[in-house]
């Protein structure tokens, strides 16, 4: 064992556990700002994965933000031997994509799209082109390939090296051999830690300890879901490969390659992934790996010989064979942990923690340092996760199939088929026999279409109509037309009980809370710039207590927001309830005669008003019906028991039989809101996102008196105005639209669509997205330009609107 330090400070606002890149990345950010910062390293630097990682740098994702962050490494890494002398190995060579099938090229061109959606140079080739510039491939099979110019590749172990000495430079304390034994915890909050040479005082932990992550973290009741699998690369003997060579990947034979030392590297993710350390990872396990594998490679240099044949007589110098952390949703996860206070991660970085390295270095420090990210980082957030992934079993199943999934078709829809089912509806088993395909969200099993007698009840995936479209749009019409009955029992469900807890509430929500009970308020809940963090319902049951409902995947998240949210001594206490209550949507013009059969209870519209709840009898059950929408219909939200949940629904479906009650799925639901303008969390608002930009203004009370996180924010941008607004597109119906496609005004490039999909009832393809423009937007902006969007690679001219495509004064909900 190395000698242990003997200068190890005794206390540091922030300590760093972890030395690769990530770790070295978060403490060269945070030094940078003047913090103080302690990096721990139980062994050498590198020493993990980053040492034996294979270095591509790509920067496109299917996130504005994610893609902006892997720009932001780009960015560091080519300024970074300037700065402190050491050699990088980055490289700027650009990276090449094959595709060589219609569907892959289809993808391709989407992804060259949102490219330029994203302000990403990405040009398309013909085979020969791309020849040119990788000339020791054949492209008999090619039908096309894309390059994106700033992509390159970099040498693992000297970015952190130069990050780590970037570090020093600007303050920061640095110590190897130093081995955090015990996270010190005091009254929810981190306090410090403890190692063989002493105890560390600190405020902060940033965990960067890769794949050691999960089980550090779990000492202290902090979940984070990732495991080890077995990554392989093979390095060939050098043979004249030129050292300008772009990167290449080659989805359709799962591999990727980069030129090293006039040789090649070649990687790939096989279908069957090997996983390990699955009963631990073995003591002194650094700069370590394990034993190659050729049978297990085999299958990946047959798919590679038929892309470079001369791969046959070139030597090999080593199959590298070493373990990195994977995720299950192939993201890596940033951010405070909603366990303890104080503890932040930035683990599971799937194999790209280079590319990644150093954007998500400079986004975790800012998080410790400032409480939040710079931008909006939802789709790696650590909050984005559930109970389902607190069991290492599901998560090391799911995470299995992320990584073979890896060079696979991104389908639009496409949902995973592994650890399912995992947690069911009461009524999983009537929705079966009724027809139901089910997709699956934060463990749920949710129905997201009905096959009628005779059609195949499963997805067939495609980039153009896919096989449930005709089945969504019979649930659509019957909504919009006679009634439909969803099954939403997955939603979050919070209660929020306490003699404080009104005062806590409107601390946190920009709505009007303090409605007398029976109320039911939407409402958005503010982060200090006025973006968006939370968009839900608060629902008033007495003067002690709301009844809080939100999205299904956003239950962590959303839980720790208000938790966290809830000024200190007052008296509110926050519960998690949604496994107690089942949920019912009951929508359509029908509805009212429906629940009337159903029910003793008045349901009138004068007994029974918009945006209010009532307690009302149902088949023996205790129903709480809130009348509110999504879908733009006459309706009730009905939530109940879910130990009464077969009874409501049996009784609903007698009673709507002469109405023509339909069952329908949250593809329906999704198509039926973008009629309606309705937004959604996590794609048109969000933490970037005001309630001005949005077309939310409405939702935010400003009256005298009310002090609300991000009030100051919302009442400078009505003064200074806004940069962008969210307008919804329509295109002709052939054309397709899955989000992130371009926005152009008056041939200008000014943004991209957030959602895409299809209208049933007016028949055309539907887009939102927000206009941009530097200086100033604004309604009249908006409506007097002319537009088109990009889809895959081509224009097509659509309509703009401000307004809802469906009901836009609200007369069929509020009747």
């Amino acid at each position: 064992m190395t000698d242990l330090p003997t200068d190890l400070p005794s206390s540091a606002r922030t300590v760093v556990i972890g030395g690769g890149i990530v770790g070295c990345s978060t403490a060269y950010h945070l030094a940078q700002m003047g913090e103080e910062v302690l990096l721990l390293e139980q062994a050498k630097l590198t020493s993990g994965s980053t040492w034996h990682a294979a270095g591509l740098v790509g920067q496109l994702r299917s996130s504005a933000n994610i893609t902006q962050l892997l720009g932001y490494s780009v960015d560091l890494y080519r300024r970074l031997e300037a700065e402190t002398g050491l050699a990088t190995g980055w490289k700027m060579n650009g990276g090449l994509r094959l595709a060589c099938n219609a569907e892959r090229w289809t993808e391709v061109k989407r992804q060259a799209t949102t490219a330029r959606s994203f302000g990403l140079e990405m040009h398309l080739l013909t085979p020969a082109e791309a020849k040119e510039l990788w000339p020791l491939m054949q492209v008999d099979d090619v039908v096309g390939a894309a390059f994106l110019p700033t992509d390159g590749q970099a040498s693992p172990s000297d970015i952190a090296a130069a990050l780590a000495k970037g570090a020093r430079m600007a303050g920061a304390a640095i110590r190897e051999g130093v081995p955090v034994t015990r996270i010190l915890v005091e009254d929810g909050r981190v306090a410090g830690v403890e190692t063989p040479a002493g105890t560390i005082a600190c405020e902060r932990i940033a965990l960067c300890a890769g794949q050691w992550s999960r089980a550090l973290a779990a000492t202290v009741g902090v979940n984070v879901p990732l495991v080890s699998v077995q990554h392989q690369y093979m390095i060939t003997e050098p043979f004249g490969v030129p050292t300008g060579l772009p990167t290449l990947r080659d989805p359709d034979r799962l591999t990727y390659w980069k030129e090293e030392v006039g040789g090649l590297v070649m990687g790939g993710y096989e279908q069957n992934p090997v996983p390990w350390a699955v009963d631990g990872i073995p003591a002194g396990f650094e700069f370590t790996l394990l034993d190659s594998d050729f049978g297990h490679f085999e299958p990946m240099v047959e798919l590679a010989l038929g892309r470079v044949p001369s791969l046959e007589t070139v030597g090999v110098k080593q199959l590298v064979n070493g373990p990195e952390s994977f995720t299950p949703d192939g993201n890596f996860i940033l951010g405070e942990a909603p366990e303890l206070r104080g503890f932040f991660v930035g683990a599971g970085f799937n194999a790209f923690g280079i590319a990644s390295g150093g954007g998500a270095g400079m986004a975790l420090a800012e998080w410790v340092a400032r409480g939040e990210p710079p931008f909006d980082l939802w789709g790696v957030d650590i909050r984005r996760f559930g109970q389902p992934h607190r069991d290492t079993g599901w998560v090391r199943s799911r995470t299995l199939e992320a990584y073979s999934k890896h060079y696979t078709m991104a389908w639009p829809g496409e949902e995973h088929a592994s650890g399912r089912p995992c947690r069911r509806s009461p009524l999983w088993a009537a929705l079966r026999d009724a027809g139901a395909v089910f997709g699956e969200k934060l463990g749920w099993e949710r129905a997201n279409w009905y096959a009628a007698p005779g059609e195949e009840a499963r997805d067939v995936y495609t980039y153009g109509r896919p096989n449930w479209h005709a089945a969504v749009g019979r649930e659509h019409l019957a909504c919009r037309e006679r009634a439909a009955l969803f099954d939403q029992s997955s939603f979050a469900k919070f209660v929020l009980k306490g003699p404080d807890a009104e005062a806590a509430l409107a601390r946190i929500a920009a709505g009007d809370v303090a409605r007398a009970p029976g109320a039911v308020v939407y409402n958005q809940m503010l982060n200090d710039r006025g973006g968006i963090e939370c968009d839900l319902t608060c629902t008033r049951i007495a003067e002690d207590e709301y009844y809080i409902v939100t999205g299904t995947g956003f239950a962590t998240r959303d839980f720790d927001w208000i938790a966290r949210g809830i000024p200190a001594g007052m008296r509110a206490e926050l519960i998690d309830v949604t496994c107690g209550w089942a949920v019912l949507s009951l929508f359509g013009p029908r509805a009212r005669d429906i629940l009337a059969a159903c029910t003793a209870d008045d349901v009138s519209h004068e007994g029974f008003p918009f945006a209010t709840w009532r307690r009302i009898g149902i088949a023996g059950a205790p129903v709480r019906a809130l009348r509110v929408t999504y879908v733009g219909e006459l309706g009730w939200e009905l939530h109940m028991p879910s130990e009464c949940a077969q009874s409501v629904y049996d009784a609903l479906h007698a009673a709507g039989a002469e109405h023509g009650l339909a069952n329908a799925g949250y593809r329906a639901i999704e198509t039926l809101r973008l009629e309606k303008g309705f937004r959604a969390w996590g794609s048109d608002i969000g933490p970037d996102h005001t309630p001005d930009e949005a077309g939310l203004g409405w939702a935010v009370k400003l009256r005298e008196g009310r002090d609300f996180r991000g009030r100051g924010a919302v009442e400078a941008q009505r003064r200074d105005g806004v940069r962008k607004l969210l307008a919804t597109f329509t295109a002709a119906p052939e054309v397709v639209l899955h989000g992130r496609e371009t926005i152009y005004r008056n041939g200008e490039r000014c943004g991209w669509l957030s959602s895409g999909g299809f209208g049933h009832t007016v028949g055309r393809a539907i887009g939102m997205g927000y206009v941009r423009s530097e200086g100033g937007v604004d309604r009249d902006y908006v409506l007097s330009g002319s537009y088109e969007l990009e889809v895959a690679t081509e224009r097509v001219p659509v309509e703009v609107t401000l307004e809802p495509l469906h009901d836009p004064r609200m007369a069929r909900v509020k009747c």
